[in-house]
């Protein structure tokens, strides 16, 4: 008796669909792709139409063999993922299994229920070509652009640099807003606060014009000091907060990052488990839709567990006209399920998706807003006060997010109020945001690059390959002027306020702005937004049948190969951004600012010449277009001998990666706050000595082979230098012995290589 035999992307995936299918069915994974481009070599036949050279993936020929004794004599139903590389999979299967695409039975759902699953398998469709053809033109169009271009880089660049045409894109914004953050001057204004007295309460109100000086604030006051105040005007108008529409994969990205502290890369891999284990639908979705069904089951709950006054069905309007993704938004696939078991962090995903889906069906909320203008007596400047009732909270109650009530006394025009507090507070203006994830997400987005099961792996890619580091900025600190008025005297006083500091935002590497630039001046159309928006249309195109693949592709590499022929006579003097300052006086030989391996960097002679080059670090605080031809040739003089620490050992100050720095012996310490070409012997003796200090008040005990047992932040551990293993409290560090020791390491994890620091040489 034949079986039928559904073809799946995952393991997971196969064992929540075959526990819904009965004994006439037998659900297998392709463990992902079972057929790409080889990773090595183009693999693209650019002389007969850009036929791409498929071989299968290493370690699936027996899943290939296992698959084609199951499918002998018996009907195949493939069932990828419902979107486009979803649909190039199972067309990769027909072709390793021998089996007709125009033919074998395709299977699409969003969703890993029962009633999906058996409505899919009662209205089977063919595997659709277009959308092959589409995901094909992305494949191959992306190998030429990395195969070509990558190697231009090793050449001219850095070896090990890799390019792509979104990853480019995706640098370059990142380059582009950090030259615009350095380049923005703050300017600072006043902003004026008061609170007025009303028979009936106070009145918190902000001056409605900012004052540009401190001296203008002053003489501002002395005139106020003796004005009278009253309500000039009073409005009262009701106002409504409306729902978020249902999350696509992009708002899922971001409000994930917002609210759980989620990379982008973590929250499609829980949401990709979320949906194996037949929780939410499908969530690699540009859709805001829900299905009637969806509406209609999550209107019923609502109105049961809230009530009819919190139900409003809500149909959103999906912005994409892309036909890549699935067709509905990411929902729970069970209303009723509130929470879900297992991990702490699948629970807080599950949790989000679940309120989104449940508030974009609820009502509004409701809020009465109140706006009181107060008028002075002899100036033209306004005052104004406003205030906010929530009268009905809507889909807050689920979603959250409700304000703090803040409710002004009830005043009528005319009525006279007194200047209780008065003061002005300095503030500046703020520069552009650096990037998140989420908000490069946003922006990819609105630019219409990428899609959304391309941001994960490309914001991945940008880390590792060391153009961009997520990192924590510590800020500065400014002062700040407030000046009050009391009593008729104006007080100043100052304050230190912190700017700049931001968590886990992306910065690019001195690599990236070399790469940025040299792809804008010689590729420029690769790294074009709208050059890459548009291809993203194309691929639309060709999804709708009203474009030739390879037609597109043809009409791509005519312009793109030139360019890669154009960059042979390009100088790595030309890339590096090397700028002239000038000729060392003692050596003759030019002195060149210059971006590194490390960074911007001093270079003394020609890499021609048949003495090699010396180099030397950048001057703190100079960039490439403003240090001098003073400034370097001191910085050659690095490293310099300050002295000898008491024990007689040399002491040398220098600037390192990580900033100034001495040294004695194998122990070097960080000198910030000192210059390291004007140290003297005494302070540099005093930090190697704090250091020493500090290292030998955290040894316990020295053991053989290395191993130390040492006093940590988290309590005392052992260490071999590359795997810490804590000790127990109820153990005396002191008398660990050498077999204990070795014993714990052995527990212990290998700590992780920071990879982040290596890529970025």
């Amino acid at each position: 008796m034949s079986k039928n035999l559904v073809i799946v992307e995952s393991p997971a995936k196969a064992k929540t669909i075959e526990a819904f299918l009965g004994s006439g069915y037998t659900v297998k994974s392709s463990f992902g792709h079972i057929r790409d481009l080889p990773s090595k070599g183009l693999n693209i036949d650019i002389e007969h139409n850009f036929k791409p050279n498929y071989e299968v993936s290493d370690g699936k020929e027996k899943v290939i063999s296992d698959l084609k004794k199951l499918a002998k004599g018996n009907d195949v139903l493939l069932a990828s993922d419902e979107d486009r590389e979803g649909e190039a999979i199972a067309w990769h299967l027909t072709q390793v299994l021998g089996l007709d695409p125009k033919k074998t039975k395709r299977i699409v759902f969003h969703e890993i229920t029962k009633p999906a699953i058996e409505a899919a398998i009662n209205n089977p469709r063919k595997v659709d070509l277009r959308l092959v053809d589409a995901q094909q033109a992305r494949r191959v169009l992306d190998r030429l652009v990395g195969y070509e271009l990558s190697p231009v880089l090793w050449k001219k660049v850095r070896t090990g640099l890799s390019a792509g045409r979104v990853q480019s894109v995706a640098v370059r914004l990142i380059v582009e807003r950090e030259r615009e953050i350095r380049n923005f001057k703050p300017e600072a204004s006043f902003k004026v606060s008061a609170v007025f007295l009303h028979q009936k309460g106070q009145i918190p109100a902000t001056l409605k014009t900012e004052l540009p000086t401190q001296g203008s604030v002053s003489e501002w006051l002395k005139q106020i000091s003796k004005s009278n105040f009253s309500v000039l005007d009073l409005s009262t108008k009701p106002a409504r907060r409306s729902p978020g529409a249902p999350f696509t994969t992009s708002t899922l990205q971001q409000e994930a990052s917002r609210q759980l502290s989620f990379s982008v890369r973590q929250t499609m891999t829980i949401a990709q488990q979320l949906y194996e284990a037949g929780l939410i639908t499908y969530m690699r979705t540009d859709s805001t839709q829900l299905s009637a069904l969806a509406i209609e089951s999550i209107g019923k709950f609502i109105e049961k567990e809230y009530g009819a006054d919190y139900h409003k069905a809500h149909q959103y309007k999906t912005k994409s006209n892309s036909a890549q993704e699935a067709h509905e938004a990411i929902r729970p696939t069970n209303v009723s399920k509130l929470s879900i078991e297992g991990d702490n962090n699948r629970k807080r995903l599950y949790d989000l998706i679940w309120k989104r889906a449940v508030s974009s069906q609820m009502a509004d909320a409701k809020i009465s807003r109140t706006e009181i203008t107060i008028a002075v007596s002899d100036r033209q400047e306004l005052f104004i006060a406003q205030g906010e009732v929530l009268l009905f909270d809507g889909f807050i109650k689920v979603w959250g997010g409700a304000k703090e009530d803040v409710i002004l006394p009830i005043v009528k025009t005319g009525d006279p109020l007194k200047l209780g507090e008065l003061s002005a507070k300095e503030q500046f203006s703020r520069g552009p945001a650096r990037y998140s994830e989420a908000s490069l997400v946003r922006k990819l987005e609105r630019l219409g690059i990428g899609r959304p099961s391309t941001y994960a792996p490309t914001i991945s890619t940008i880390q590792s390959r060391g153009y961009v580091e997520k990192t924590d900025l510590e800020g500065e600190e400014r002062q700040i002027t407030k000046l009050e008025l009391k009593k008729g005297e104006i007080i100043s006083s100052t304050e230190q306020e912190t700017f700049g500091s931001d968590r886990n935002k992306l910065l690019p590497t001195s690599i990236a702005e070399v790469t940025t630039d040299f792809l804008v001046k010689y590729f420029p159309s690769v790294v074009d937004y709208d050059f890459t928006a548009k291809a993203e249309e194309d691929f639309d195109e060709i999804a709708r049948g009203e474009r030739q693949w390879q037609s597109m592709i043809k009409e791509f590499y005519k312009e793109f190969h030139p360019l890669i022929e154009k960059t042979d006579s390009v100088t790595r003097q030309e890339v590096s951004q090397a700028r002239l300052l000038g000729q060392d006086p003692a050596s003759k030989r030019p002195i060149y600012a210059r971006f590194g391996r490390f960074g911007p960097m001093l270079q003394r002679g020609e890499t021609s010449d048949e003495k090699k080059p010396e180099f030397a670090p950048m001057p703190p605080g100079c960039k490439i277009e403003t240090v001098t031809i003073d400034q370097a040739l001191e910085m050659f003089k690095l490293p310099r001998i300050v002295g000898k620490t008491v024990g007689g050992e040399e002491i040398t100050a220098s600037i390192g990666r990580f900033g100034p720095y001495v040294k004695a012996g194998g122990i070097s310490v960080s000198i910030k706050g000192h210059d390291p070409l004007t140290i003297d012997e005494a302070s540099a003796r005093e930090l190697i000595e704090e250091k020493i200090s500090k290292e030998s008040s955290r040894k316990i005990k020295e053991l053989e082979k290395g191993i130390r047992v040492l006093n940590g932040p988290y309590g005392p551990y052992v260490t071999d230098g590359k795997r810490n293993g804590r000790i127990a409290k109820d153990k005396d560090p002191s008398a660990i012995t050498q077999q204990e020791a070795e014993e714990i390491l052995a527990k212990a994890p290998t700590r992780r290589r920071r990879f982040r620091n290596k890529k970025t040489k």
